[in-house]
C-alpha cells in the first residue's frame, strides 16, 4: 500500500508546499479520487500524527508521515469523496480535531471572477476580504484576496501561530484572486495576509476588504460580520429617497469624533460610537443642522492625519469601537432625522507597510512610475484608477457605506488631485496623458462610472466633490459630459470671503470684489459653502480669531460674515467650535472648548447661529432655489464706499421673498435708503445686531412701506437703519397682496 501511496504522490508539488512555494495547494492537499480509492493529503508543520475519520463510516485510517509535516493516506475502494476530519496530534502531545480546509472546493463562481476582473463587480466586498459562513454544515471563515503577482499567499493568525506554512491559499485560475474557506474559525479572529513575493521575500499585510481591524499602532485585520445588526431607520430611508436636496435645506455641522468630546480622564482616550451618538445628536438638534458630516473614520494609523491617510477602507476605526457600535451611532442619528456624510478618501493612501503600498511586492494599487503613482508634497501613493480591480475597489467602498452603513452621502477629499496629472508636481514630476494634456483620463471614468451607479439607486443619497478649481461641470450631468457629482464645495468663495473678512473695515471698499466675486460663477456648478476645518488649523487661526478690530467688533464680524454665508445661494458647512466662536485653533488632541458656552459672548455666538440655523430652515428663499439664477438678485452689489451689499432671495411663493443687507463697517447708518424689488411692505424679521446675539439694537423695530422713490435703479425704495457690522433680513409683502388682505379684512367686518 505504501509503494502505492508513494508512486500516487506529486513529489514536485509537495516540495512547493513544504517550501511555502505553491500557489495552488489545492491540487496537491485535500481529497482526491484516484484509480485506487481516495488520497487525503495533509500539511500540518509540528504534527507527529496524523489519523483520518470518515464521518460516514467513523472507520480511522492512519496517514503516512511523508515529509516534516507533510502526511498522506490512500482509502481504497472508495469512489466518491465524503466529508472527514483529522485526529492531530503535535509534538507537544496535544490532539486536537480538525476539519480539512483544503476539503472545499473553489467558492467564487466564475461571473464574480469575470465581473472582478472587468471592474463591474459593485457588491465585491461582500466576496473578497472575510466572511464568517457555513459550507456544508461546517462553519468557518472564508478569506479572499487579489494579489496577482504574488508567488504565494497564506492566511495567518493567532489560530495557526502566524505559521504562513499553515493555511496557503489557493490561486483562481488567471484571475489573481486567492482563496480558502477554514473550518472552525469564528468573528473576532485576528489575521493577515502573508504574502511571499517574487525574490522570495516574505511581507504581512492588512486585508483590503477587511470589516474590522486592531486599534492603533496594532494594525493587524479582524474577523467581523456585518449582518447582525437590526436597523431602526427604515422611515429615514424611506423618507429619504423623495427628498430633492437642491430644493431643500442642507446645513451640515463637520466634526472630528475623537475631539468633539473626549471622557477627560487618563483611562480612556476616546468615547465609543454609542456614547457620542446621543451627544452629536443632542447638539444637532438643538442648533438645528440638518446633516452632520464626520471626518474619515475608516482606519487609519496615525492620528494628526485625522483619517486623510487611510489604511482600512472597509472598517470604520476601532478607537471608538466595533463596526456594530458606529452602524448603532447612525442609526441613532437617522431615527433622530438627522442625516449622516462621510468623508472619503480615493485621492491617495500611505506607504505604511502593512497596506497597500507594494501590496503583492508590485505596485498593484498604485503606478510603478512615481511620476504618476505619488504625491511629492503629501508623502501618499496615488491609486491607478486605470486598473479595473483598482477602480473598483474604490467604487465598491464608496457603495460598501452606502448599503452596510446607510450613509447619507460621500463626501469624497482632494478630488482635484485626482483630476490632474501634474497637481501638486514640477515639470518634470508628472507625465501627460495619451492626448499630451494633464487631465488624469482615467480617474475621470472612474469618478463617472461611480456617480453613475449611485444614481441608479436612487435611494436619495448625496456625492459631494470637494475640488478646488475651476473644472468645469463637477455637478454636470454625466448625459452632458459633466462628472455627476451632486454638490461641489465652494473653495472660490471661501478664500475670497475668508480674505476679505480678515481685512480691516476701513480697507475693505478696495477689496469690494472680493465679497461680490462669487455670484458671477455662482450658477456654473450647485454649490456648498464651506468653512471647514481646514481653514482653522496650520497657523490660520480659527474663525473668531481671523476677524479683525478689538473682541467685540470680532463678534460682530463673524455674526455678519455667517448671516451673509447663510443668505449667500449654496448649500451650508461649518466646522465644530466655530458657531460657539472657539478662540484657539482646531487641535485633535483635545476636546473643542465647550466651558467657553459659559462666557456670555460665546454663548450669545452659539445662541445666534442656533437661531440663524432655524431661520434658514424655515424660509425657503434661502434654499430652495439655490442652484437657479432666478433665486437671487442683485439690489446693491456696486457700493464699496459704504462696504453694504443688498440683494434679495426668491422662493416659489412671491410672499416668500427675503430682501438681504450686509453692513461690513462699524458705522451706523440711519436713514439708509435701498432700492427694493417690488412695491410692498417690508419687515426686519432677523438681525445680527439683536442685543440678545451681542448686539447693539440698531434695529428696524416697525413695519416698513415702501415708496415711489428711486434708489439703486429701482423705482421703488425703503428708508432703514442698517447696523454696524451686521445683517438685517426683510420679510417682502407685494402691494397687491397687501391690498387683497386688506379687502379681506373689511369683508369679515
Amino acid at each position: 500500500m505504501e509503494d502505492n501511496l508513494y508512486g500516487l504522490m506529486d513529489w514536485a508539488g509537495i516540495e512547493a508546499v513544504v517550501y511555502s512555494e505553491e500557489d495552488r495547494p489545492h491540487d496537491i492537499l485535500g481529497p482526491h479520487l484516484v484509480e485506487e480509492g481516495l488520497l487525503i493529503q495533509a500539511y500540518i508543520p509540528s504534527a507527529r500524527d496524523i489519523k483520518v475519520r470518515l464521518l460516514k463510516t467513523e472507520k480511522i485510517y492512519s496517514m503516512t508521515r511523508e515529509e516534516e509535516g507533510f502526511f498522506a493516506v490512500l482509502i481504497p475502494k472508495i469512489k466518491r469523496i465524503s466529508a472527514y476530519a483529522f485526529i492531530v496530534t503535535y509534538d507537544n502531545g496535544v490532539t486536537q480535531e480538525l476539519t480539512d480546509p483544503y476539503f472545499y472546493g473553489q467558492i467564487l463562481s466564475e461571473t464574480d471572477l469575470n465581473r472582478f476582473s472587468k471592474g463591474i463587480h459593485y457588491n465585491i466586498y461582500e466576496k473578497l476580504g472575510a466572511h464568517p459562513m457555513e459550507i456544508n454544515g461546517a462553519s468557518g471563515v472564508y478569506f479572499a484576496v487579489w494579489a496577482p503577482n504574488s508567488v504565494r499567499v497564506s492566511v495567518v493568525g493567532d489560530f495557526n501561530c502566524w505559521d504562513g506554512r499553515r493555511h496557503p491559499m489557493n490561486r483562481l485560475k488567471d484571475s489573481g484572486i486567492f482563496e480558502l474557506f477554514i473550518p472552525g474559525l469564528l468573528a473576532g479572529e485576528i489575521y493577515k495576509f502573508e504574502i511571499k513575493v517574487k525574490g522570495g521575500m516574505v511581507v504581512l499585510k492588512a486585508d483590503p476588504y477587511a470589516n474590522r481591524a486592531e486599534l492603533r499602532p496594532n494594525n493587524a485585520s479582524i474577523v467581523c460580520d456585518l449582518n447582525g445588526y437590526q436597523w431602526g431607520d427604515s422611515n429615514w430611508l424611506s423618507t429619504r429617497k423623495s427628498v430633492n436636496h437642491k430644493k431643500a435645506p442642507v446645513n451640515i455641522y463637520e466634526l472630528h469624533l475623537g475631539s468633539f468630546k473626549k471622557p477627560g480622564t487618563d483611562e480612556r482616550e476616546f468615547y465609543n460610537y454609542r456614547e457620542l451618538a446621543p451627544m452629536v445628536s443632542d447638539y444637532i438638534l438643538e442648533m438645528g443642522y440638518t446633516h452632520v458630516e464626520l471626518m474619515p473614520v475608516m482606519e487609519h494609523p496615525f492620528d494628526g492625519s485625522w483619517g486623510y491617510q487611510v489604511t482600512g477602507y472597509y472598517a470604520p476605526t476601532a478607537r471608538y469601537g466595533s463596526p456594530e457600535d458606529f452602524m448603532y451611532f447612525i442609526d441613532f442619528l437617522h431615527q433622530k432625522g438627522i442625516g449622516v456624510i462621510l468623508d472619503w478618501v480615493p485621492a491617495h493612501f500611505p506607504k505604511d507597510s502593512f497596506g497597500l503600498a507594494a501590496f503583492d511586492g508590485t505596485c498593484l494599487y498604485e503606478h510603478l512610475d512615481p511620476r504618476q503613482g505619488s504625491h511629492p508634497h503629501w508623502g501618499t501613493l496615488i491609486y491607478n484608477y486605470g486598473r479595473p480591480q483598482v477602480s473598483l475597489f474604490l467604487i465598491a467602498n464608496a457603495l460598501f457605506w452606502i448599503e452596510k452603513y446607510h450613509a447619507d452621502g460621500i463626501r469624497m477629499d482632494a478630488v482635484a488631485s485626482m483630476l490632474y496629472l501634474d497637481y501638486g508636481k514640477k515639470d518634470g514630476e508628472w507625465i501627460a496623458n495619451k492626448y499630451g494634456g494633464k487631465e488624469n483620463l482615467e480617474a475621470m471614468e472612474m469618478l463617472k462610472h461611480l456617480n453613475s451607479i449611485v444614481k441608479k439607486r436612487k435611494d436619495g443619497v448625496m456625492l459631494i466633490a470637494e475640488e478646488s478649481t475651476s473644472w468645469p461641470k463637477v455637478t454636470g450631468d454625466l448625459e452632458e459630459g459633466g462628472l455627476g457629482f451632486d454638490l461641489k464645495w465652494n473653495m472660490g468663495w471661501m478664500n475670497d470671503f475668508t480674505s476679505y473678512m480678515k481685512s480691516d473695515p476701513l480697507f475693505r471698499k478696495g477689496r469690494h470684489g472680493e465679497l461680490t466675486l462669487s455670484m458671477v460663477y455662482a450658477y456654473s456648478e450647485k454649490f456648498i459653502l464651506v468653512l471647514s476645518h481646514d481653514e482653522v488649523v496650520h497657523g490660520k487661526g480659527s474663525m473668531i480669531q481671523k476677524m479683525p478690530g478689538n473682541l467685540e467688533d470680532k463678534f460682530a464680524n463673524l455674526r455678519t460674515a455667517y448671516g451673509f454665508m447663510m443668505c449667500h445661494p449654496g448649500k451650508k458647512l461649518l466646522f465644530m467650535g466655530q458657531d460657539f466662536a472657539q478662540y484657539s485653533e482646531w487641535d485633535e488632541k483635545k476636546e473643542i472648548d465647550w466651558k467657553l458656552l459659559k462666557e456670555e459672548r460665546n454663548a450669545s455666538m452659539n445662541q445666534y447661529v442656533k437661531e440663524l440655523n432655524s431661520f434658514y430652515r424655515e424660509k425657503p428663499a434661502l434654499y430652495a432655489w439655490d442652484f437657479e439664477e432666478k433665486g437671487f438678485e442683485w439690489i446693491s452689489s456696486q457700493d464699496a464706499d459704504h462696504s453694504i451689499v443688498v440683494f434679495v432671495r426668491k422662493a416659489d411663493n412671491i410672499q416668500d421673498t427675503l430682501l438681504v443687507v450686509c453692513n461690513f463697517t462699524p458705522v451706523v447708518y440711519e436713514n439708509f435708503l435701498i432700492g427694493v424689488p417690488f412695491p410692498g411692505k417690508y419687515k426686519e424679521i432677523f438681525s445680527s445686531d439683536y442685543e440678545r446675539f451681542g448686539g447693539k439694537g440698531h434695529c428696524n423695530k416697525r413695519m416698513k412701506q415702501s415708496k415711489h422713490m428711486g434708489a439703486d435703479g429701482r423705482m421703488d425704495s425703503l428708508s432703514i437703519t442698517v447696523p454696524p457690522l451686521g445683517i438685517s433680513i426683510f420679510s417682502c409683502t407685494p402691494l397687491e397682496a397687501t391690498k387683497e388682505s386688506s379687502k379681506r379684512n373689511s369683508r369679515r367686518k
